[in-house]
């Protein structure tokens, strides 16, 4: 059974982690959130959940405003052929539906099957705000705790300039 939002809070509480929660209409795109979510300081993301020909997986965080390339994206990691993943490997993998990822997400992937992106500007901003594994909420959770996280949830992102991906 995939973790819920109170699963997160509750993860987030046993790290000893501060967070906010704010509801909100549901939202499935960058847009709707913008419309949502302005009241909000620090960062908003979008979450890219990938798969390349060789069936490795990826989770790219970086802040809503970043212009993907995904084959320069591809070369910076090392991975063939990228393409969306699909929904169902997205429910099987993460435990949720499109228009909520997030890596509040990882909570769910017990075997470490994803990696994760993080986009080096988006980790330099003091507060991130994300969807707790359902886009009618949104987090707020500094860098630092979000990292931490993630390590607890097994997994170790690579930091990456996407900037220089162009």
């Amino acid at each position: 059974m995939p973790a819920t939002s109170e699963d997160i809070f509750a993860r987030l509480n046993q790290l000893g982690i501060k967070f906010e929660t704010h509801q909100h209409n549901p939202v499935f795109t960058v847009e709707e959130a913008q419309a949502v979510n302005r009241d909000l300081s620090g960062g908003h993301s979008k979450n890219l959940f990938l798969k390349d020909k060789n069936g490795d997986l990826y989770l790219l965080v970086c802040l809503e405003n970043t212009a993907v390339n995904l084959k320069s994206f591809r070369k910076l990691v090392g991975a063939k052929n990228l393409s969306f993943g699909k929904p169902e490997l997205l429910k099987e993998t993460l435990g949720i539906e499109p228009g909520s990822v997030t890596p509040f997400s990882l909570i769910n992937d017990l075997d470490q099957k994803v990696t994760v992106v993080l986009e080096e500007r988006m980790m330099e901003m003091e507060m991130l705000n994300f969807h707790p594994l359902i886009n009618s909420m949104t987090t707020q959770i500094s860098s630092q705790d979000l990292s931490m996280f993630i390590s607890d949830c097994g997994h170790a992102p690579l930091i990456v300039n996407l900037d220089s991906s162009e």
